[in-house]
């Protein structure tokens, strides 16, 4: 048994990059291995700004020997009339480096095939592992670049590579880079490495200030922190997308404190984090009552040495930063949300659109349907109201223009200060939500509806061009708007007729197309389409099972939410003991109600023939009649209680008989079955096996 040690050596790779590309040298380092027939104890992968890296143990010294039955041409083939061996016969044990003297016949459906069994010698597993080269240029980055004269496109300039097999170097290069046993310590503290045996790399590169682990080298900053903020009595919230990233910016951390003047604490708190992280990857300090304090903590790519010259240095960029948001933030508060609005004329929302103000005005009327559709009082339209006519005003602020990833924020605090009332500014803030496929909600239902409508808006408007996403091309994030408006329906389940509520939006626009700027005319069916997608999408991750996903997007019914109850519903009840009889009964009706194809037709009981009908009728027009009164899961149950009276409906009764009136007459009974069961899913999809 040996270890192998595959490090490569790079310029620094963005720290959001690192961690991807390291798992993805290590799942292509498996896959390698497992082709190959090398089996292995373990396999880690190990990764800093500048090198990727995978250490495996427990290799074999070769390849396990195979033994493979190939399958040749049929025996009618292989022998001649003559019971001789024909040419294919030959060819094909050529082919594989035997003889004929090892052919044998199998029959697979009554043809007997030749076989022959291929027995394949294991390589030497340090020749086999030549092919880590393959493994090294096959990975993908979301950015690349070429370096000196070479076509090879990589995510940083390769600077050595380090390929061990115990002691013993695995000779191959990659663009000119020939393999060693030499790497690199701290770009600033360290030497250079040199590895007698792949089992050294963790300790040797630690004696030159690299940890290469960045699972040790988190936990040190974390503990680092935890030890500033225990020492100060202060509290400090590690995010753990900061803290992935500052992991990925240093290869030797060490965590310092830094200060700022207490008088930018009268900036708005979101502005100080947004500066600190976002710019500068620092984590905010807070006291035990989660007060912000004028600290910062991050981690440089060093130890202690000189660290007061680094505390000074980090304090006069983040104190430059603040300048200019304190600057940014008192010019925006002399701006008033007219002149703001005014301004967004003349900015455009996209050359083929128009500008954003007419998607102000669009999101308007959009809102204002909503709003009345899913119920809200006149008090929330008209907060609705207000809000959607001022809600994009913070992207012409200087503040937003500096930070933009505070729109929306920025357009809270600034309404705030401006006299909005506490719900329009709500709403500003929540339009944006959900701003990631798993991301927070608004939970007030003007912000909801706005968030909708903004949504909406976007797809509408884009579709009409003729701008629909295509394969995995979407720009604009149209799937992701998209998929955040069922998120926002599923949460709030209000009743929210698609169909009816796209019409009423298309009649409003198109009226007045000069004042919004676009005519809805085209695309908009795709757009019902493009959200099914999504509906289907948010299912499957409920683990919906698959026949139930088409069973509820199949289903007639108009009102989205309650597509998430049917969804729910049949969740609930695929383990009943009479869930596939009560299926199967209704699919049948279902069935043929569809060959029919009836429309509405009345029911004559003085042409039932038999007592099933009768009763079968009754009942049928009991649950009919309560059906639009009841909930979904009661309207389910009265289904499933009419298994008994459908079955022996069919047992006691012939549908499909010569006399057409009587044939009608049955067919109508069972149409109105089928369409209250189809009003709750098409459980004509469900698979009942």
């Amino acid at each position: 048994m040996a270890n192998l040690l595959l490090e490569i050596g790079l310029e620094e790779v963005p720290a959001h990059i690192v961690t991807p590309s390291m798992k993805q040298l290590a799942d292509k380092t498996a896959a390698f291995l497992a082709e190959h027939l090398l089996a292995y104890t373990s396999l880690t992968a190990y990764s800093t700004p500048r090198r990727l890296a995978v250490y495996v143990t427990g290799l074999p010294d070769k390849q396990a020997d195979t033994v493979e039955e190939v399958k040749g041409p049929a025996k009618k083939i292989a022998l001649d009339e003559n019971d001789n061996w024909s040419k294919a016969a030959q060819g094909f044990v050529r082919g594989q480096g035997l003889t004929t003297e090892d052919i044998t016949f199998k029959e697979i459906k009554g043809i007997e095939y030749v076989y022959v069994k291929k027995e394949t010698k294991g390589l030497a597993t340090k020749d086999v592992l030549k092919g880590l080269k393959d493994v090294i240029t096959s990975l993908t980055f979301p950015v690349t670049m070429q370096w000196a004269n070479h076509d090879f496109a990589y995510i940083r300039p390769i600077h050595w590579i380090v390929a061990l097999y115990d002691s013993e170097v695995i000779p191959f290069d990659v663009v000119d880079v020939e393999t060693g046993r030499e790497s690199r310590g701290h770009r600033f503290l360290g030497a250079q490495v040199r590895f007698d045996h792949a089992d050294e790399y963790l300790t040797k590169l630690a004696d030159q200030f690299v940890i290469a682990d960045p699972e040790k080298r988190k936990q040190m900053i974390v503990d680092q922190i935890e030890t500033i903020a225990q020492a100060n009595d202060w509290r400090i919230d590690l995010d753990e997308d900061l803290l992935e990233e500052v992991n990925n910016l240093v290869e030797y951390p060490t965590a310092f404190v830094g200060d700022f003047e207490d008088k930018y604490l009268s900036i708005p708190e979101e502005i100080l984090v947004t500066s600190m992280k976002e710019h500068q990857r620092y984590f905010d300090v807070r006291n035990a009552d989660g007060e912000l304090l004028p600290h910062f903590i991050s981690a440089r790519n060093g130890n202690a040495d000189m660290i007061d010259n680094v505390i000074k240095g980090n304090q006069k960029v983040l104190t430059a930063r603040l300048e200019d948001a304190e600057f940014f933030y008192n010019e925006d508060k002399k701006l008033t949300i007219e002149q703001c609005v005014e301004k967004l004329k003349n900015v455009t929302f996209h050359e083929k659109i128009g500008s954003v103000y007419e998607k102000m005005q669009r999101t308007a009327v959009d809102a204002r349907i909503i709003g009345e559709t899913v119920g809200l009082t006149e008090e929330e339209l008209t907060d609705l109201q207000r809000a959607a006519e001022i809600y994009k005003f913070d992207l012409v602020t200087n503040m937003v223009g500096e930070f933009p990833e505070l729109q929306g924020i920025m357009g809270e605090k600034y309404a705030l200060l401006q006299g909005e009332s506490p719900a329009v500014a709500q709403a500003i803030r929540e339009h944006y939500m959900p701003i990631s496929a798993d991301g927070a909600l608004p939970e007030s239902a003007i912000g909801a509806v706005l968030a909708i409508a903004d949504k909406l808006d976007s797809l509408q408007s884009f579709f009409a061009v003729g701008m629909v996403p295509s394969g995995s091309n979407d720009p604009y994030a149209l799937r992701r708007q998209s998929y955040g408006i069922i998120r926002i329906l599923a949460d709030k389940r209000w009743y929210f007729p698609f169909a009816q509520i796209q019409e009423q939006i298309e009649g409003r626009i198109n009226s007045e197309s000069a004042m919004f700027g676009l005519q809805l005319d085209v695309g908009q069916e795709q757009v019902a389409e493009f959200l099914k997608g999504r509906l289907r999408q948010f299912l499957m991750s409920q683990n919906t099972r698959h026949d139930v996903i088409e069973a509820v997007l199949g289903s007639p019914q108009g009102d989205i939410s309650m597509l998430f109850e049917a969804a729910q519903l049949l969740r609930s009840h695929l383990g009943d003991t009479d869930f596939k009889p009560s299926m199967e009964a209704l699919t049948r009706v279902i069935n043929l109600a569809k060959k029919a194809e009836l429309d509405e037709e009345d029911i004559d009981v003085t042409l039932f023939e038999n007592k099933s009908e009768s009763d079968l009728y009754e009942a049928v027009t009991a649950v009919e009649n309560q059906f639009a009164q009841q909930t979904l899961e009661e309207n389910y149950q009265k289904l499933v209680g009419l298994r008994p009276l459908i079955e022996d409906f069919f047992n006691q009764t012939m549908v499909m008989v010569e006399d057409e009136q009587i044939r009608r007459n049955r067919f109508a009974l069972l149409n109105k079955i089928a369409k209250m069961s189809l009003a709750v899913a098409s459980l004509d999809a469900l698979i009942t096996k």
